[in-house]
């Protein structure tokens, strides 16, 4: 199994950019463009359920959550739409000054080209993130 690690630094707090995953409102809004009317649902608890949805796109992931904690830590099995196969992400939210360093590991992928896809596609959410964190 492959695994891939993407890191981004944010100029607020650790405790700013866990909102930013764990409020539906908030992760909606940013996790895939604005075009795609995402809906996201995310219950913050060990068990608890994780759901990304594009109507619009016909697409969507949903997991459940394996370990918690708030304001330091989230992870999550990860599951697409139609697919049979699931990974895992870790988020770990590392205070950095007055800042935050988000690390993504996200584990389990069948090979280097499914991970590299990935990599693209956290780097692309990331980058919608970081505009609303200014």
């Amino acid at each position: 199994m492959v695994s891939l690690t993407v890191e981004r630094t944010f100029p607020v707090p650790p405790q700013r950019v866990w909102r930013g995953f764990t409020d539906p409102r908030e992760l909606s809004a940013w996790f895939w463009p604005p075009r795609m009317e995402s809906t996201a649902r995310i219950d913050a608890v060990p068990g608890g359920a994780v759901r990304i949805r594009s109507a619009v796109a016909d697409l969507g992931v949903a997991g459940r959550v394996t370990d918690v904690d708030a304001p330091r830590l989230l992870a999550f099995t990860w599951r697409w739409d139609g697919e049979d196969g699931e990974t895992e992400a870790t988020l770990r939210f590392d205070a950095e000054g007055d800042g935050t360093l988000l690390t993504v590991q996200h584990d389990g992928f069948p090979d280097e080209e499914a991970a590299a896809n990935h990599v693209d596609g956290w780097n692309d959410c990331l980058d919608r993130l970081s505009a609303t964190m200014t």
